[in-house]
């Protein structure tokens, strides 16, 4: 017999056991049954000790402890009156003999919630002595009825999408590939930041490949029994095969994933059991035949080396933040169930949107609608972007605000200066918008926008921006001959800016062309912690040099433009207090006014 069966009869006898004992508890409880006439001469003998009346039910108990029962006649009142004058205790309670219902209610509940209990267990029992399906596979096979998504429904990743296209491909026809000796891959891993498109990537597959497709997290994996996260890793292949050929789709694999031996003590962690398993279901002695693995991550560096290797994750594939063209794609995608107005450009959003992931770009769709409705609008026009896109860039404007004229006079000064640095020097990127309404926690915003989209910046655009950053501290210098909090922000950028040009770029001609940041990241324990520092004490004395020397030089050339050109900060701090929010294109007005710049920035 297996434990099923075993299990089975051993709840049926427990369920009996009680059932017998129940009713037997009810028969002794009840007593001996007795006639009238005999209850009153227990009564007149004085052999009572206490008496219950329920209605015409009498239930008593002698004084040698003998309990029994009778009945009274209908109309007999006289037994109260002589009880008591017999001496003898005596209650009333409420007849409950004609409500049927609350009689087997009462009888038979304890029951009804045994036999519930079992049948609920016996429901959520699987094979073995496990229950509550904590061994189960947690995934989600994705319904033939469920809304598909399609590579149409992709863009800005072409690469990408080709390289997975050929994935799909192989599954829908493996003998052109097989003709040649090759083989299907076992693993693709998808690498790239938040919000590039991973998991739509997934959903496309799912989509195209018309096949059996499991979508599960690498969280739900881990749970707080022992051994569970390894049975569900095999749970889950099991199915996966039993349906071949499939896709097995593994969201944030790096919560399951992640280096062994990695943390401080010793013990056995159940991630690292549940990362074994793994690595035997994905490329084991039992192989993995028709199953295909794919991952999304946007942490490689904490995978294990073994779960990396060919053989189980055979490609990585990057998925990155898409250029121009790319933007313009993902844009056409979410906005066409949008109403737009004729005078939205959707290149012109797509250019004015540098950095911005697929996420990102849905997310300005939609706040643009939001933005057109709060107004009333029939339709969404270019300005309902241009107001989203400020708002996800800089944060919601805070015009309840009530700022006193001075701090007022301050920010524009220091906003004044950022701006007309950032328009007199041609390495940095043009001024779009300059703003003294508080916006998320900033109180101003100098915006810039870059022309086209940059992959490496020169060693003069670093320096440059630098010295952009500074403008807003060295204007409220020359200006007040103080300093504020304002500039807070401005002075931690630029100093983490030089520190990566010193460490990570070889951009010191002290430092020279080496690369000193390796161990400038955050501390993964277990891994790094007992890693050799490979920068002595000498060494990390110099950076520190190098750094203020980059800073201070930045800060002293903000100083001397500032200064040759006091008339346009003047100038254009004015127009800020007055208008609060002032275009480039004003900027640049004001500037070549104040001091020509022979048609160019210089």
């Amino acid at each position: 017999m297996n434990k099923v069966p075993k299990n089975l009869f051993l709840l049926i006898a427990i369920v009996l056991g009680v059932v017998i004992l129940f009713t037997f508890s009810a028969e002794n409880r009840k007593g001996r049954e007795i006639n009238f006439s005999q209850f009153m001469d227990i009564v007149e003998n004085g052999q009572m000790s206490e008496v219950v009346i329920k209605g015409t039910q009498i239930n008593g108990r002698s004084a040698n402890q003998e309990t029994f029962i009778t009945s009274m006649p209908k109309y007999y009142t006289e037994l109260p009156r002589l009880l008591y004058k017999r001496g003898i205790h005596f209650r009333f309670e409420s007849d409950g003999s004609n409500n049927l219902f609350f009689a087997i209610l009462s009888s038979w509940l304890p029951i009804i919630l045994i036999i519930g209990v079992w049948v609920f267990f016996m429901k959520q029992m699987q094979g073995g002595n496990k229950i509550m399906g904590f061994g189960k596979s947690q995934h989600h096979k994705v319904d033939e009825d469920a809304k598909k998504y399609t590579f149409d429904d992709v863009a800005g990743i072409d690469e990408s999408k080709a390289e997975l296209d050929e994935i799909v491909e192989f599954l829908k026809d493996p003998s052109k590939f097989e003709k040649l000796g090759g083989k299907i891959p076992t693993g693709v891993l998808l690498v790239g930041e938040p919000g590039t498109g991973k998991t739509l990537l997934a959903k496309a597959i799912a989509g195209e490949a018309q096949v059996a497709f499991f979508n599960i997290s690498g969280s739900d994996f881990v749970e707080m029994f022992v051994g569970v996260g390894a049975s569900r890793v095999r749970d889950l292949f099991a199915q996966a095969r039993e349906n071949a050929p499939g896709i097995v789709f593994i969201d944030e694999i790096d919560a399951v994933g992640r280096h062994r031996g990695a943390g401080l003590g010793g013990g056995n962690d159940e991630r690292e059991q549940t990362l074994n398993q793994l690595l035997v279901e994905m490329d084991g002695f039992n192989g993995n035949e028709g199953v295909i693995v794919i991952a999304a991550t946007n942490r490689p560096d904490v995978l294990d080396s073994a779960l990396t290797r060919p053989g189980r994750f055979d490609r990585q594939v990057v998925v990155p933040r898409p250029d121009m063209n790319g933007r313009q794609k993902i844009l056409t995608i979410h906005t066409r169930d949008l109403k737009l107005s004729e005078n939205v450009d959707l290149k012109v959003i797509a250019q004015a949107t540098p950095g911005f992931t697929g996420a990102d770009l849905a997310n300005l769709a939609n706040e643009s609608a939001l933005t057109a409705a709060r107004q009333n609008k029939s339709t969404i026009e270019m300005d309902d972007f241009e107001k989203s896109r400020d708002k996800v860039m800089m944060g919601k404007e805070r015009r309840s605000m009530v700022i006193p004229e001075e701090e007022k006079k301050t920010t524009a000064y220091h906003e004044a200066g950022h701006a007309i640095i950032a328009a007199l020097l041609k390495e940095v990127d043009p001024v779009h918008k300059v703003t003294i309404i508080p916006r998320g926690r900033a109180l101003g915003l100098t915006m810039l926008l870059p022309v086209d989209d940059k992959h490496s910046q020169k060693e003069s655009q670093l320096r440059g921006m630098l010295v952009m950053m500074m403008g807003g501290r060295a204007a409220e210098e020359i200006v007040f001959s103080h300093f504020t909090t304002g500039a807070s922000n401005d002075l931690e950028r630029a100093a983490s800016f030089a520190n990566r040009m010193v460490c990570n770029w070889g951009m010191s001609k002290t430092m020279g062309p080496v690369h000193l940041g390796a161990n400038q990241g955050e501390v993964f324990l277990g891994r790094d912690i007992m890693r050799k520092k490979n920068i002595s004490q000498k060494s990390a004395n110099s950076i520190d040099q190098e750094v203020n020397k980059i800073v201070n030089e930045a800060y002293q050339i903000a100083m001397d433009l500032l200064n040759e050109n006091i008339d346009s900060l003047h100038a254009v701090t004015q127009e800020l207090i007055e208008m609060e929010t002032i275009s480039g294109e004003d900027i640049i007005n004001i500037v070549e006014k104040s001091r020509p710049l022979d048609g160019e920035r210089a």
